[in-house]
């Protein structure tokens, strides 16, 4: 039985229906779907499923989620790439000036939250004070103000919200986030600049963003003005999932109103909104969570969830799904009058009725104050009054956070024997199932596999095999033997997209005569060969349009999987089925090359059949791809190269031996093959 809402305060409710296609949900034509953007649809809206169901499903007491919890914070943590979290180092906070205005003081402040990272901020309190007072972390949503080139950070956009808590007799803090505060980082790293490393670091400007809010409390602890024990948090759009943040990680947070800053995987995944969010609003979601567990990590504390009825980034759907999951956390602690949902008409903006119900809420909660509101929220400042920097800092590290916020695995030591490399790769292995491979399905299931083409002569044998290489998964292998192949060796190539082109060819070519064509390069094959496409090539291609490709990638991502990742497993699978098939082998090979060398050389890595691996153009650093979740927070491509050298002849067919030297020392005090460099 679903539970009441509570609603806070006054409001207009009303429940919307959105389109399963935002093209259409905004009015346009949808463009037919590919076979490859259908397989996805269906794909994504089962895994969100899957993993839907499976968030707090096991928590049905309240010892079941005071037993949780410590995980799931651990988690939180690690996801937000904070794991281990940073030293508190000293905040170095500076006041570069400040004025009076109306009763109210207004300071430009900045501080560092790490050294060199300049959180920029505006401070706003009462002119006049005789006891400590209540504060509010005010956290800004995407409102760029800019001019003549210089930014004066999105603190300027919401700036109304701190004048009204200082008019009110609150010290507030306002602050700007990383991606359009004076210094300007970057939020959009997969969304805009295919910055898809960011993965491999366990890289989100989310967890910038929440240790940014967490350092600025520690700011308001500092101030004699603020009464610790009773600070808010508050923002909306990025600003309300910042407020997520810092409300769910740190127990100072004494009452929390995020406005129009959640929703669920229905949405983001299937509904298409991920699409108008930028990297800053995801963790790394190495764990599989749906956003209503980050919602109930605030358990008991006062929450109001805020949200308009027409918002199309945060439909009022998957809002209403995560209150309700929440609102059960809550009962179990018992106190569901610490939780409330307040639904607004409008659509994605900051409305008066979202500032009124949130400053209630917080009067309420801080204050023990529920007199009615009779002041607005309103526009009082310029912003050259509230720029913080004349000059920006020279020794800022905001502009290349992502570069070092996240340590990497660096200077990967060479093992000392073979007992210290067995533990190595012991630990390495325990990496990937834990926290990169994570997602796959627990076990290979047994192949359903159908023969939908047999074609014979006396050039060639031709089968095609379609199987499942997931649920909704439908790939295709295509095995070629000639008749007169002199052993049983057997190779498996795994195709790319422009290999899948050339053997399409050549497959047509050798379809369309009715029999194999003498020229065919398929008709001349000396063994056994299979090929391959793994899901999103060939067959199963969806649209190649590069924004709907990104936006395919950040959904895998969103579901703690990357399509790289997926692929493994499809290579795993493609490499099972040869053997399921019974094909005689004594010797198997499988190439690849490009992008798909490095997955394929994963894929072998879990599968002990495989004989000898070909790797073309195979990269050395998880930075230029494949991309697969924390990756290079462990180790990186040439510590993956030297575990697959224990079990299979592993050549680079056009690598330099500069590239890998960890390899070539590592074979020096292990007993395995030596790498082959070049041609065989």
């Amino acid at each position: 039985m679903r539970p009441s809402l509570t609603l806070a305060l006054s409001f207009t409710f009303a429940f919307c229906l959105y389109a399963p296609d935002l093209r259409i949900a905004q009015g346009q034509t949808a463009a037919p779907l590919m076979a490859g953007d259908r397989m996805l649809r269906t794909y994504f809206a089962e895994e969100t499923a899957r993993i839907s169901a499976s968030n707090l499903s096991n928590v049905k007491t309240i010892a079941n989620w005071k037993a949780a919890r410590p995980t799931a914070t651990r988690q939180l943590h690690e996801m937000l790439g904070l794991s281990p979290m940073p030293e508190r180092t000293p905040l170095q906070a500076e006041i570069t000036k400040s004025f009076e205005h109306d009763g109210i003081v207004v300071e430009c402040i900045h501080f560092q939250s790490r050294p060199g990272l300049y959180v920029t901020a505006n401070l706003y309190r009462p002119a006049k004070i005789n006891k400590r007072l209540p504060a509010v972390l005010y956290v800004c949503g995407h409102g760029r103000v800019k001019q003549d080139g210089i930014s004066y950070g999105n603190k300027v956009h919401y700036h109304h919200h701190g004048a009204w808590f200082a008019r009110n007799g609150y010290v507030c803090l306002t602050i700007d986030s990383l991606q359009l505060g004076e210094i300007e980082g970057i939020h959009h790293g997969t969304h805009h600049y295919d910055m898809w490393w960011w993965l491999c670091r366990g890289y989100t400007p989310a967890g910038v963003e929440a240790w940014n809010c967490i350092r600025a409390v520690d700011y308001l602890e500092s101030r004699d003005e603020v009464d610790a024990n009773r600070i808010g948090v508050t923002g909306r759009s990025g600003g309300g999932i910042y407020s997520w943040w810092v409300a769910a990680l740190d127990e100072r947070i004494a009452a929390a109103v995020p406005v129009a800053g959640i929703t669920d995987l229905e949405n983001h995944v299937v509904d298409d909104c991920v699409e108008g969010h930028c990297d800053c609003m995801f963790f790394v979601n190495t764990f599989q969570w749906d956003y209503p567990q980050l919602a109930a990590m605030v358990a008991p504390r006062p929450l109001l969830i805020s949200n308009t009825d027409r918002d199309s980034i945060f439909p009022l759907d998957g809002v209403v799904r995560t209150f309700e999951i929440t609102h059960r956390i809550y009962a179990l602690h018992d106190a569901q009058e610490q939780l409330a949902l307040n639904i607004a008409a409008g659509t994605h903006k900051d409305t008066q009725e979202l500032r009124i119900n949130a400053f209630r809420w917080l009067n309420h909660h801080l204050r023990g104050d529920d007199q009615p509101i009779t002041d607005a929220a309103t526009i009082i400042f310029k912003p050259q009054q509230l720029k913080v920097f004349d000059e920006l800092p020279k020794d800022e590290r905001n502009t290349d956070v992502q570069e070092w916020f996240v340590p990497k695995a660096v200077d990967l030591r060479v093992p000392l024997g073979q007992t210290d490399w067995k533990q190595m790769k012991q630990g390495w292995h325990k990496v990937l199932k834990e926290r990169v491979f994570a997602s796959w399905p627990e076990s290979s299931p047994s192949f359903e596999t159908r023969l939908i083409v047999h074609q014979q002569s006396d050039a060639v044998e031709y089968k095609v095999f379609e199987f499942e290489s997931q649920s909704n998964i439908p790939l295709s292998l295509f095995l070629f033997r000639p008749p007169s192949a002199e052993t049983d060796e057997v190779l498996l190539k795994v195709l790319d997209e422009a290999e899948w082109r050339e053997f399409r060819r050549e497959q047509a070519h050798l379809e369309g005569t009715g029999e194999p064509a003498n020229d065919s390069k398929l008709a001349r094959l000396k063994q056994t060969t299979v090929y391959f496409a793994p899901r999103g090539i060939g067959p199963t291609a969806w649209d190649s349009d590069e924004r709907h490709h990104t936006q395919i990638r950040r959904r895998f991502y969103l579901l703690g999987q990357t399509l790289d990742a997926t692929r493994v497993w499809d290579i795993r699978r493609a490499i099972q089925l040869l053997e399921a098939l019974n094909i005689p082998t004594t010797q198997l090979t499988v190439e690849a090359q490009n992008n798909l060398a490095g997955v394929t050389l994963y894929a072998t890595l879990y599968e002990p059949t495989v004989d000898r691996i070909r790797l073309s153009t195979l990269t050395n650093s998880h930075r230029n791809g494949p991309y697969f979740l924390n990756i290079q927070r462990f180790f990186d491509l040439p510590q993956t190269v030297a575990m697959l050298a224990d079990q299979c002849e592993v050549h680079l067919t056009d690598a330099n031996p500069k590239d890998w030297s960890y390899v070539i020392e590592t074979q020096k005090v292990t007993s395995s093959e030596p790498v082959v460099f070049g041609q065989p």
